[in-house]
């Protein structure tokens, strides 16, 4: 059984709440879990004390159980100085336009900037 520390979605609409909870990878997000061990308000503001809580000693045993967090989860224990914060994948380059598509808007920038000096030359 994998398990996982997780976020479960709580609240009503556009006033979501979030309770961080260790279940089973296969159940579903709001579905059955274990054990719940805090809670996340998204609504409050960033430095307010209950915005994210954290029952430590809890997550360190199912850690240590095999539990493994999820990447936000993991960005609230590391905050927490529980563990490294994850890494930050590199973007891809799929939204760029490519060589030739580069190419043609540099030189069309720069026709239009030649264009530019000489009517403010002339």
């Amino acid at each position: 059984m994998g398990l996982k520390i997780r976020m479960s979605r709580a609240g009503t609409t556009n006033r979501a709440f979030y309770r961080i909870v260790v279940a089973d990878s296969r159940s579903p997000r709001d579905g059955r879990y274990l054990e719940r061990l805090g809670t996340y308000n998204p609504l409050l503001p960033r430095d307010h004390k209950d915005r994210v809580v954290l029952k430590l000693e809890r997550i360190k045993h199912w850690m240590g159980v095999g539990a493994l967090p999820s990447d936000r989860v993991q960005r609230f224990l590391a905050q927490a100085g529980v563990m490294a914060a994850p890494t930050i994948r590199p973007q891809t380059k799929k939204d760029k336009p490519k060589a030739k598509a580069q190419e043609r808007m540099k030189a069309a920038a720069e026709a239009s900037a030649k264009a530019a000096e000489a009517t403010a030359a002339g």
